[in-house]
């Protein structure tokens, strides 16, 4: 079983979830599940979640469009039930920081620990390209094992134009992909690159997958496949595609249901209880509206 974070814009209620048996077909379980409470602006958009290896449920979110130099955290162990929520100013040391957007969670089982990669713009940083000083994103990282206790943030990925919203899939040992959004004014969409680390460098940059103004990309793997979910933004819809080697995408967005309203988050694995807990909470919500 499947839940799938989101939020509703403009991101001020906090955490919405869906859920799904078979990674195609979604329901909605509503929310907010939890308020957001930390940074400048209270947001929570993009909220990422990975689950641990001793199941505790692992959250990261963007806290503000501009000026927060650092992320959302906070763990459940049911997404339910919720930590006291933490600030991460893990872009602190930079203090012409325009941003971090949308910090995205992956387990690194081979090392045991949790990378957490984010996009920023540092104005006069990098060649100025085709993108403004303050929207010229590159992807930043930090790791930990714990999250009470982060390395120093480094660069995770420069590939010589704005980039924002990449997530890293494992394929094997030494074989990981990395989705990213080309966020370049002539492209703002989708494509892959590959390493033999999760932390790069990532080469073989391929072409686009989808059409212009996409964004928000999230991975599961079905059986042989992956598919990839991401948010169609401009049409306000969510679409998918199916691929078994990350070189030809088959769009499979028609045998998908998404419930209306559903913004970018990660998909992660859920037992039975988990679904149950959510289902109570979500009645519970609905009577306090009513």
């Amino acid at each position: 079983m499947y839940i799938f974070s989101s939020f509703r814009e403009p991101g001020t209620e906090g955490l919405y979830l869906l859920y799904s048996y078979d990674g195609y077909h979604w329901k909605n379980l509503g929310g907010p599940y939890l308020e957001p409470k930390v940074g400048d602006s209270h947001l929570m958009r993009d909220p990422s979640i990975e689950r641990g290896p001793d199941g505790t449920f692992h959250m990261v979110w963007t806290t503000g469009w501009k000026g927060d130099r650092g992320f959302g955290y906070a763990s459940s162990e049911d997404l339910v039930n919720w930590s006291k929520q933490q600030f991460i100013p893990a872009m602190e040391h930079e203090p012409t920081t325009v941003n971090v957007w949308a910090p995205e969670l992956f387990y690194d089982d081979e090392k045991d620990r949790y990378i957490i990669l984010w996009a920023s713009t540092i104005p006069h940083r990098f060649p100025k390209g085709q993108e403004a000083e303050d929207n010229n994103h590159r992807m930043y990282y930090t790791t930990t094992k714990d999250f009470e206790v982060f390395s120093e943030t480094k660069l995770f990925l420069d590939p010589g134009f704005s980039v924002i919203d990449a997530t890293i899939v494992k394929r094997a040992k030494d074989d990981y992909v990395l989705v990213l959004k080309d966020n370049t004014r002539p492209e703002r969409n989708l494509s892959v690159a590959f390493s033999d680390d999760p932390l790069g460098p990532y080469e073989n940059y391929s072409e686009p997958f989808t059409k212009k103004f996409t964004e928000g990309p999230t991975v599961i793997e079905k059986q042989n496949s992956w598919i990839i979910y991401y948010d169609a933004y401009e049409d306000k819809e969510y679409l998918a595609v199916e691929t078994k080697e990350f070189k030809s995408f088959e769009d499979v967005s028609g045998e998908v249901q998404i419930p209306e309203g559903h913004k970018h988050g990660t998909i992660v694995k859920a037992s039975e209880t988990v679904l149950e807990h959510l289902k109570n909470k979500a009645q519970e919500i609905r009577s306090q509206e009513n």
